[in-house]
């Protein structure tokens, strides 16, 4: 009779904990930063200071002590974080130094999680300075949102100058020819690594605004044109008597320019 071999181990059953291993280990290959970007942006204080930058501009970090309600050195603590993981970007000039937001994406980011707030209980629904003219035109980084900015999305799409998909879009020949005439250079535009033209969803309006390269181009020309201009300490554009008439008469739109 032949020996029975026997070992220390106990014998297991050799597919279940295998698949359960490989699930966890899948997971968290393909997920490595979700958590530590959530909790950073989930700090009161750095998200004060992520929302003081939606808008584009480039700010101190003794002004973002003052957004984030916490003391310069703490301040210098949530900086080095956010930079670490490049949510942040500095910009070095004469003795100054100057925080943005690392990437669009990043602002995109923070859209977002503040369209799913606004759907949120009541407490953690996104609060605003500015109320209604807030409201009624402001940035999202670096184009227009808002009223003004939906309304301009809307123009665009209902006469067929651009057509947007769920994650991009397209201007079409009659658009490319309408936005020239409006001042707008679109092989320019074109050039750079930077998506030519997207939706963005409006977080107050829950519909989508222009954004990408094409947005950027877009709010640059309304500033030029100066029927909008930045309100100080406010991501609300104040639209001019002559941007006023100018969305009317180019695009169909009638904003009060008091809003």
């Amino acid at each position: 009779m032949a020996p029975v071999v026997t070992s220390a181990h106990p014998e297991v059953c050799p597919l279940a904990p295998a698949a359960d291993t490989a699930y966890v280990f899948a997971m968290t290959e393909a997920h490595p930063a979700v958590s530590e970007v959530a909790a950073l942006v989930g700090n009161p204080a750095r998200a004060n200071i992520l929302m003081a930058l939606i808008d584009g501009r480039a700010l101190t970090a003794s002004e973002l002590a003052y957004v984030a309600g916490v003391s310069p050195q703490t301040t210098s603590e949530h900086l080095a974080k956010l930079r670490e993981a490049n949510l942040l970007s500095l910009t070095k000039q004469g003795r100054h130094c100057y925080f943005r937001l690392g990437s669009p994406n990043v602002a995109r980011m923070i859209e977002g999680i503040m369209v799913v707030a606004a759907d949120g209980p009541r407490r953690y629904r996104p609060r605003w300075n500015g109320d209604d003219q807030l409201r009624t035109a402001r940035t999202c980084y670096d184009h227009i949102a808002g009223r003004l900015g939906v309304a301009l999305t809307d123009a665009l799409t209902r006469r067929k100058h651009i057509v947007l998909t769920e994650d991009g879009g397209v201007v079409t020949r009659a658009g490319e020819k309408h936005l020239a005439e409006f001042g707008l250079k679109l092989d320019d535009v074109r050039r750079g690594r930077r998506t030519f033209c997207r939706p963005c969803l409006d977080w107050s309006e829950r519909r989508p605004h222009l954004a990408g390269a094409l947005g950027t181009a877009f709010a640059d020309r309304c500033f030029d044109l100066g029927w909008v201009a930045r309100i100080r300490d406010s991501r609300a554009l104040k639209i001019s008597t002559r941007g006023e008439r100018g969305f009317n008469e180019v695009f169909g739109i009638r904003l009060n320019a008091d809003s």
